[in-house]
């Protein structure tokens, strides 16, 4: 039988067999589980190797993707056990209440202690200074976040970061060093072989942790659907309240 006339058959056929023939496209999301075993193993890699590691925890799609791999890693209603290290919020002042309440219950659902730090206690010490009034403070997280590592004395911070957000995130390795200035230098990286990590620190120095770097931006919302992880209301859309300022509308 020839195309055309395969063809002619298909057209006059009945619906179900040209749905047979030509059946609808399916995204498949079976590398999830790869991914997500590879997740769980670093988090409890950091949670042997480690004594005062901490899980950065600021509300957004990433974080919520590794919290879930930090709840299916360790916690076990049966036993008692929960999540081996605090969750850390870097917290601008300009947070929207429906997140930081999303943060609270989320920390009390699990179990799990919450450490905050305020950008504002840093500008009021003098650390962080702002250009301006209207300035963002988001640019300005990581030197609150710097003087809670040294108060706290954290040797590992676990962060969602991915390798395809920017070029910066695809130098990192997943345990990627940091210097006592918390810089890290790419030519400082370790290598990686064989999912062997170098966790060996000297004082002052610390490591962040990225257990969903070889994850893609398709694959946390797929894993959110998958495992209905539920999001802060923000990502939804509503009515809400908003200001104009410079020709924008801002909440």
């Amino acid at each position: 039988m020839n195309a055309r006339a395969e063809a002619a058959l298909l057209t006059h056929a009945q619906p179900e067999l040209r749905a047979q023939a030509h059946p609808e496209p399916v995204l498949s999301n079976a590398h999830l589980d790869a991914l997500e075993e590879e997740a769980v193993f670093i988090l409890r890699e950091v949670a042997a190797a480690f004594e005062r590691s901490v899980l950065l925890f600021s509300g957004g799609t990433d974080s919520l993707v590794l919290l879930k791999c930090a709840e299916k890693a360790f916690v076990d209603s049966q036993r008692g056990s929960r999540i081996p290290y605090p969750l850390v919020m870097i917290d601008t002042g300009q947070n929207f209440h429906e997140l930081t309440d999303f943060l609270d219950k989320r920390a009390l659902q699990l179990g799990a202690d919450l450490i905050v730090r305020s950008v504002e206690d840093s500008m009021q010490r003098g650390t962080v200074r702002l250009a301006h009034a209207g300035e963002s403070r988001n640019v300005h997280q990581s030197f609150t976040l710097l003087e809670a590592i040294e108060e706290h004395r954290f040797d590992a911070l676990i962060s969602g970061a991915r390798r395809d957000e920017e070029k910066a995130r695809a130098k990192e390795r997943i345990f990627s060093h940091r210097d006592a200035f918390g810089q890290g230098q790419p030519k400082d990286q370790r290598p990686e072989l064989w999912s062997l990590f170098n966790t060996r620190l000297q004082p002052g120095e610390h490591l962040r942790v990225f257990p969903i770097s070889n994850w893609t931006e398709l694959d946390v919302w797929q894993y959110i659907e998958r495992e209905n992880i539920a999001l802060p209301s923000l990502y939804y859309a509503h009515r809400r309240q908003v200001v104009e300022r410079k020709g924008l509308l801002c909440r």
